[in-house]
């Protein structure tokens, strides 16, 4: 089983910045795809950013697209989600989430995926 811890969030004003960590333990994450999705309240869980772990494929949500960054440590079983640019819209809680890399295709969906964290909750005020 692989578990995954989600830290990093917090509250932050419009256009500030905020860097997501996912540490990873239990099994190497060698074989696994990992992502970022978000939920925030009354609406569905979405697609934020995902890679290929043992890899150098991404693929980001348009919403996020060029405001975000996903990358990994791999000394540190550590994956990253940098914010920047944050808005209003971007609050909501974030999930670290793992699945195999064998089944990995571009911009998965959230129920894809078979261990997720905690969550960690983001906010951004105006």
């Amino acid at each position: 089983q692989v578990q995954l811890v989600e830290s990093g969030g917090g509250l932050v004003q419009a256009g500030g910045s905020l860097r997501l960590s996912c540490a990873a333990s239990g099994r190497t994450l060698s074989s696994y795809a990992m992502g970022w999705f978000r939920q925030a309240p009354g609406k569905e869980r979405e697609f934020v950013a995902a890679m290929r772990y043992s890899g150098s494929n991404t693929d980001y949500a348009d919403s996020v697209k060029g405001r975000f960054t996903i990358s990994r440590d791999n000394v540190k079983s550590t994956v990253y989600l940098q914010m920047n640019s944050l808005k209003p819209e971007d609050t909501a809680v974030y999930y670290c989430a793992a699945k195999w890399a064998t089944y990995y295709n571009n911009y998965d969906p959230w129920h894809t995926y078979d261990y997720w964290g905690q969550g960690t909750q983001v906010t951004v005020s105006s």
